[in-house]
């Protein structure tokens, strides 16, 4: 027998670091399985070969195959929070966005800063004997704003009971695009107004009030230096404005709108539609150093009602906040 069919899985294993996933993998590496017909899989999905537990494509089980025992109901918080970030996943725009990404253990934390003046930037020529100039990298002085996003799952049992798993995980999914869309519209607040350290963005004003030019595209570009723009985040009034623009109809930027559904400026910025962004700006930025991303456990579920309770009222939540690292990284051109 198999040692993915000997473990006993229980509610307890959702109190430690980590997801239920992970719990799994140290108790039956996916390493062990390596040329057998098992292999790809990890070790959630087979527990729930193990149970015959199909969650999508035809012939998707319903939702009460993960309560025909104990263990098996164990699983499907783990199913819940998987199809929640594959949510996620989907409405992702953070990735294009975010340096860096910090995992933390509690509620607090600090960010680090530099801010080098125009001298300390220049790498001077250094004598024999001579000090070498110094980049000073400090602690902020407020902490990173947490922010909890989620959403209340509210249905009983005999509800979904015999509602196909396929259909159940469309609705977790959207859930998480939910979370996605409230996160991205806490990094742009971050991008504008700082995060409570005094690094609010720089503006850069048009040329002409209420109208949008290449030449001012270029004035954005050109403010960042020596930070790349290689990012622009615009609302949808500004993003028509931007598309309106004779150098995006170059027949280069117009294939690849065509053949992908992404749009590159011809200054080489990948361009981002972000309703969520205020109307009569549009953010640039240097996506490899503006914006750090700290999160405090990823989704969570609320286990206990998922299996004991069978559903009811359930929270799906993730915590996480967003502190700028370079301040000049990002500029907000007014049009």
């Amino acid at each position: 027998m198999a040692i993915f069919e000997n473990i006993t899985i229980e509610k307890g294993m959702y109190q430690g670091k980590g997801s239920l996933t992970d719990t799994l993998e140290k108790l039956d590496p996916s390493e062990n399985y390596a040329g057998t017909s098992l292999e790809g899989l990890d070790a959630f999905s087979r527990q729930l070969k193990r149970f015959d537990i199909k969650v999508s494509g035809k012939g998707s089980d319903c939702v009460e195959k993960f309560f025909q025992s104990s263990n098996s109901a164990a699983l499907f918080p783990e199913y819940v929070g998987r199809a929640v970030r594959q949510g996620m996943e989907r409405a992702d725009v953070l990735s294009d966005i975010v340096a860096t990404v910090t995992d933390i253990d509690g509620m607090d934390y600090r960010s680090i800063t530099s801010s080098p003046s125009e001298d300390d930037k220049s790498l001077k020529i250094v004598g024999e004997g001579a000090k070498i100039p110094q980049t000073e990298v400090k602690t902020r002085e407020n902490l990173v704003k947490l922010h909890k996003r989620g959403r209340m799952l509210v249905a009983s049992y005999e509800a979904l009971r015999f509602q196909r798993l396929d259909l159940f995980t469309v609705t977790l999914n959207q859930i998480g695009a939910y979370i996605a869309r409230a996160q991205l519209k806490d990094a742009i607040d971050v991008l504008l107004n700082g995060d409570g350290n005094s690094n609010a963005a720089g503006s850069v004003s048009v040329q002409t009030s209420g109208s949008l030019t290449y030449g001012d595209l270029i004035k954005l570009w050109s403010s960042l230096a020596p930070y790349e723009l290689n990012t622009i985040l615009a609302p949808t009034a500004q993003m028509e404005k931007i598309l309106q623009i004779s150098q995006m109809q170059d027949s280069n930027a117009g294939l690849n709108f065509q053949s992908t559904g992404k749009m590159i400026t011809p200054l080489g910025a990948n361009l981002i539609h972000t309703p969520e962004l205020a109307t009569g700006k549009i953010i640039g930025l240097d996506k490899n150093c503006a914006l750090e991303m700290v999160q405090a456990g990823g989704v969570v579920t609320d286990y206990d009602k998922l299996i004991d309770r069978q559903l009811e009222r359930a929270a799906i939540t993730c915590t996480a906040g967003f502190s700028k690292i370079f301040t000049q990284a990002s500029k907000a051109l007014a049009c």
